[in-house]
């Protein structure tokens, strides 16, 4: 399959879908609290998304049915919005969200503390978060994709945790899901060379015990082989001239890429 190079105009273009996702992230993750339903906080963020201008990305994709994926704990991605899935306190919650405006997609991820947690969990969702913005960093012409992967794992392994490898991120544009895929593990200078105009949805995936996976019966969800937390931290990150640039965020929110 083609790797579709986006120009600087169609870059532009996808920013209004990065910031309506990263905008319905953020709110939503102001809802994860003790007593809250992982299906309420759906119906929220679809309301957000359409109110702004936009169409949820993950309804209807490949039969999914939700907003937003869901995943609480040991819970990897892909967790299905549900009126029992209600929240408690030292539980932390993986919100997956995605719009589409004037055909491009925005996607992106966090994992989100639900009230007071344990200092193991703090611990997983600092080094997952840093482990993305190391992969972001990476993410520059003359680089590849090994130097994404490598960035992830060296933080991820350094700290004593699993790097899942069945599911990884990818390019994204007109579709949710382009080439190439983006491992989140690898070394350094393999892999295909890194282009301006690639945009990549780079979105580690980092659980606190073994990198083992197991697929639920639904077909979607994912949890880990062990039982352990796993934590998972996206953006949508255009390759340019001047380095990394995040599509998914919001005017104020902006974080510079080191």
């Amino acid at each position: 399959m083609p790797i579709y190079l986006k120009s600087p105009e169609q870059i532009e273009a996808m920013k209004e879908a990065g910031r309506i996702s990263a905008m319905v992230l953020r709110k939503a993750g102001a809802l994860a609290r003790p007593g809250v339903s992982t299906l309420e906080i759906d119906q929220f963020v679809e309301s957000e998304i359409r109110a702004a201008g936009g169409v949820p990305a993950f309804k209807g994709y490949a039969g999914f049915p939700g907003s937003i994926c869901a995943s609480v704990n040991e819970q990897v991605v892909h967790g299905i919005p549900s009126a029992t899935a209600v929240l408690k306190e030292g539980d932390i919650l993986s919100i997956d969200t995605g719009a589409i405006v004037d055909g491009w997609v925005g996607d992106n991820a966090w994992t989100y503390p639900v009230g007071r947690i344990s200092p193991e969990k703090e611990h997983l969702l600092r080094v997952t978060e840093e482990c993305m913005w190391a992969g972001i960093s990476a993410a520059r012409a003359g680089n590849h994709l090994g130097d994404i992967g490598h960035a992830v794992q060296e933080i991820a392994e350094g700290a004593g945790y699993g790097v899942v490898r069945e599911y990884v991120g990818h390019g994204i544009g007109r579709q949710m899901h382009e080439e190439p895929n983006v491992p989140n593990y690898g070394r350094r200078h393999g892999g295909i060379e890194l282009r301006e105009g690639m945009v990549l949805a780079i979105e580690p995936m980092i659980n606190m015990g073994t990198r083992k996976t197991r697929a639920m019966p639904d077909g979607w969800l994912v949890v880990t082989r062990d039982g352990k937390p796993s934590a998972h931290f996206e953006k949508t990150v255009a390759i340019t001239p001047d380095g990394p640039l995040v599509l998914t965020t919001e005017p104020g929110y902006e974080r510079p890429v080191g």
